[in-house]
């Protein structure tokens, strides 16, 4: 069969599975798990909820029991696969989902694991089949152009997923001239010449594979967001609650009645606590008028009043000379002694600086 005539076979098979209601089973055996898998992806041309969910954690990280959504487009090419190759087994799965955490442990142990590989979105597969060469389950895959193709012989198995199409490693010009022989193909050789047909081929298969994508988006495949959302880890938002609208502390009434916009007002404002006891008892206590107020002020006793000191301004020459045989100012004396006797005189007096008695009125008594 010509590579062109498997193209267009592959492709109407894709898109009559849901014009004309096909239906789909896989049977899968996982190499790491040992688990075993058979399920309907397709009813009626429709894809199964309930089945890719199951695919979803059947193809899970084993090494960190984390589950994606896997796009459903890859179990129709899978399926395309295999019916073309003529398998009786199951597909032997190698690699499915690979979380973020898996795929870099891998890649620090191998320069042959992309760091943004198309398993940590969830689409892609690395597949074998026991009764399949490795060789010819490459050249089916490539055949579709439906998405990237890797192939390990030395492992034996082949990677297949739903990104840009592409193969790994190239074929040689005359190999894939051999697998094209009208060169209708996007995959490029080893020396980077697109064969005679290319441009052909990438103004159909582009579009169709667009179609496909939106075609599975449509029919509960993944959308973009989804996969961006599983590729680092975020979860989906949880659902919003329902506002609920908070009671008015206030109601307006219309009506021309006062006393029935007092009614509503006074039931709508709630009312204050009880006051304590002894708050109460306090406010009793307070006078209710003007004029008790002012009768507990007069009958308040009357404040003792201190005399005020005044002080002595000016010369006073009798307390001045009382105040030198006066025994209570004896103590003052810094060895006073009088060379004259004008010293002593009103006008010129060089005594000690002795300050009379504040108490003036007995001081006058006793001369």
């Amino acid at each position: 069969m010509g590579a062109a005539s498997f193209l267009l076979i592959a492709t109407a098979r894709i898109e009559d599975a849901a014009a004309f209601g096909d239906t789909r089973t896989l049977s899968f055996y996982h190499t790491h798990t040992r688990e075993s898998l058979t399920v309907t992806f397709r009813r009626d041309g429709q894809y199964d909820s309930g089945a890719l969910q199951q695919l979803n954690w059947f193809l899970r990280d084993w090494r960190v029991e984390k589950p994606a959504q896997m796009d459903p487009r890859l179990f129709d090419i899978i399926w395309e696969v295999y019916r073309e190759s003529g398998s009786s087994q199951p597909i032997n799965i190698i690699s499915a989902y690979r979380s973020p955490e898996t795929n870099g442990a891998l890649r620090r142990r191998s320069s042959g694991v992309a760091e943004h590989s198309q398993h940590m979105l969830g689409k892609a597969m690395d597949i074998r089949l026991p009764d399949v060469d490795t060789a010819r389950l490459r050249a089916i895959a490539m055949k579709m152009q439906y998405g990237g193709v890797g192939y390990y012989s030395s492992s034996a198995f082949v990677h297949v997923d739903t990104g840009n199409v592409r193969a790994w490693p190239r074929m040689t010009e005359q190999q894939l001239a051999q697998l094209f022989p009208d060169g209708k193909t996007v995959h490029l050789p080893s020396n980077g010449k697109p064969l005679p047909g290319y441009e052909l081929a990438k103004a159909e298969i582009l579009p169709r594979n667009a179609a496909l994508a939106t075609q599975a988006s449509a029919g509960a495949g993944p959308s973009i967001g989804n996969l961006f959302a599983n590729l680092f880890g975020r979860k989906n938002a949880a659902p919003q609650q329902a506002e609920t609208s908070a009671p008015s502390t206030s109601t307006m009434v219309a009506s021309a009645d006062p006393e029935s916009v007092k009614e509503v007002l006074t039931a709508a404002i709630p009312l204050p606590p009880q006051r304590p006891a002894e708050i109460k008892l306090a406010a009793a206590r307070m006078p209710d008028t003007a004029s008790d107020a002012l009768a507990a002020i007069v009958s308040a006793p009357a404040p003792r009043i201190v005399p005020e000191l005044k002080p002595i301004l000016g010369y006073d020459a009798t307390a001045a000379a009382k105040s030198l045989f006066d025994p209570r100012t004896a103590f003052l004396d810094l060895g006073f002694a009088s060379e004259t006797k004008n010293e002593l005189s009103v006008t010129h007096f060089s005594g000690p600086a002795v300050k009379p008695l504040p108490i003036l009125s007995d001081a006058r008594a006793e001369l």
